[in-house]
């Protein structure tokens, strides 16, 4: 009786180009958003599904047997990928619309992952089926939080959401999660195939170096339309105006309790 083959882990990291963490976010002129003439770099919380997926490689060796980055988004976005290809991904597959297109919402995009990894599937790859998807658990710039939850849901795969510990059994094809709660960390205990959505303290990610930044410049990006997966992104939800919160009215000093207690009786605050 010949051995069953070694089960391989292939790894989807589904990642986003965002405004920049570090940039003052500014509404437009037309009110219809914010101001995306402005840096952009990869949403945090992907960073973090990069970094995870690179270090289960590192853990499990040859365990693991690919690492693919996806994105959404115009031509630049490419940029993004190149990122997570420097930081380990192996290939990457650039989802493009056009320059200037509303971001799909998060169905859509729950949408084109079930797709592409349905897609790849049948097609046979050499590599064996995608088995696992580690996600940011939100992105910064609509902080949606829930294209993990709709993704899973749309596979009927396991999920484990706000992971802040992974920790994977290759040989049992199954995993252990630790999320973050109210109360703390919540241990579940999930079978692969698996959707995770990763939270701040589940790593802190690595810097690319120059070799792996110019050794990503020829990794393969494989570019699909919406159209080839057979997704539409007209969008479900109007945004009808954006505007930026309030400016905050300076305080005042008062020099004893008995001017406070008139100042609050002045602004309409009397004791219940």
């Amino acid at each position: 009786m010949r051995p069953s083959p070694a089960r391989l882990l292939n790894i989807l990291v589904p990642v986003k180009r965002a405004v920049d963490y570090a940039v003052k976010i500014r509404v437009n002129p037309q009110q219809t958003g914010i101001d995306t003439n402005v840096k952009h770099s990869m949403n945090p919380f992907d960073e973090i599904a990069v970094e995870e997926a690179v270090r289960l490689r590192e853990r499990h060796k040859d365990a693991v047997r690919s690492i693919r980055a996806v994105t959404i988004g115009p031509p630049k976005s490419v940029e993004t990928l190149r990122t997570a290809l420097a930081l380990g991904a192996d290939s990457a597959v650039h989802v493009q619309v056009p320059e200037g297109a509303p971001s799909p919402e998060p169905l859509a995009v729950a949408k084109t992952l079930k797709a592409l990894i349905e897609k790849h599937n049948a097609e046979g790859n050499k590599d064996g089926p995608i088995d696992l998807v580690i996600l940011g658990k939100q992105a910064i710039d609509d902080d949606m939080g829930v294209t993990g939850q709709h993704l899973a849901g749309l596979l009927g795969w396991s999920q484990a959401t706000f992971a802040s510990k992974l920790e994977v059994d290759v040989g049992k094809n199954e995993a252990l999660v630790v999320r973050e709660i109210d109360g703390g960390g919540e241990e579940v205990r999930c079978k692969l195939p698996l959707v995770v959505t990763t939270d701040l303290r589940l790593n802190e990610p690595r810097y690319a170096s120059l070799p792996n930044i110019m050794k990503a410049k020829k990794k393969p990006v494989q570019t699909l339309s919406p159209s080839d997966l057979g997704v539409d992104y007209t969008p479900q939800l109007e945004t009808l105006k954006v505007t930026e919160p309030p400016k905050r009215v300076g305080g005042g000093k008062v020099a004893n309790v008995d001017e406070l207690i008139a100042k609050l009786k002045e602004a309409g605050i009397e004791a219940a």
